[in-house]
């Protein structure tokens, strides 16, 4: 645990998705397998404000973000958000909207490596929430869609039209932000929105393998690489150099560097501490 959380406390239960941490794995279950894994506004905080203590909670070093039954998460909720929306005032509708940014940049942001397992629907935020991840691992059956503009509301939302070009490159981000057409696990890997494709079944071992390689390698890598492709998606070669130059300048101070070291003269696999 970080020693500078002050007297801020940790929060003890999650109401509205199923949260677990076990051996360095932290696991993020959308509930309401009836809906899809559908978001409400208190999913969305709660995810906001879960992502924004894990990295001081020092008992994970992976995330998992899955769903329950036939959705991973299909996105805002048509009762419980999409009807609220309708009765709000512009204030109230730009709160919201930058709370469901917040997620992203959370996710972003979090130093955590974040392994999406996609094993059903992935629409709208989900999508979203699927491609903020660092890994999307998907189930044969699962598919995405980016189906903002199919709702009336702009493709670019949380952040879309900013990652999805980074992810699968420019004309294919604007082919599915625009048309808002389903894409199935085999073109999302074909075209790179996908890290691996298994079968339903084989899905929860393919990210627990992931998840468990993860954790116990030298985190500190891990999530320093992490920041530095967040951190040098804008910057130009010199200051990527540079920053590069300096992380790696510390990092060959670790204990994980020197560990190395010690196991490759010793002719033993390194024990990783993450530090």
């Amino acid at each position: 645990m970080t020693r500078f959380r002050a007297s801020a406390g940790f929060t003890e239960h999650w109401q509205h998705f199923d949260f677990e941490v076990v051996d360095g794995v932290a696991t993020i279950t959308f509930a309401r397998p009836e809906k899809l894994g559908a978001l409400t506004f208190d999913v969305y905080a709660d995810l906001r404000d879960l992502l924004t203590e894990l990295p001081h909670r020092g008992d994970a070093r992976v995330v998992v973000i899955t769903g329950k039954g036939a959705g991973f998460c299909s996105g805002g909720d048509v009762k419980e958000i999409i009807g609220a929306l309708q009765t709000m005032e512009a204030g109230d509708l730009l709160e919201f909207t930058r709370m469901t940014g917040s997620v992203v940049r959370a996710l972003r942001e979090c130093p955590l490596p974040v392994i999406a397992a996609i094993n059903g629907v992935a629409a709208g935020a989900g999508a979203v929430i699927a491609l903020a991840s660092d890994l999307r691992l998907m189930a044969s059956s699962a598919r995405f869609s980016f189906l903002f503009t199919k709702v009336g509301l702009a493709g670019a939302d949380m952040g879309s039209a900013y990652l999805l070009p980074r992810v699968i490159g420019f004309g294919r981000a604007t082919e599915l932000l625009l048309l808002g057409d389903t894409v199935e696990a085999e073109r999302a890997l074909e075209i790179g929105l996908a890290t691996a494709v298994v079968e339903a079944a084989a899905l929860p071992e393919a990210a627990a393998n992931m998840a468990r390689r993860l954790a116990d390698g030298p985190a500190l890598a891990y999530s320093t690489t992490k920041v530095l492709l967040t951190r040098e998606l804008d910057m130009g070669l010199s200051g990527s150099l540079e920053m590069d130059a300096m992380t790696q300048a510390l990092l060959m101070g670790s204990r994980d560097h020197a560990e190395f070291h010690r196991a490759w003269t010793e002719g033993r696999a390194p024990k990783w501490e993450g530090r």
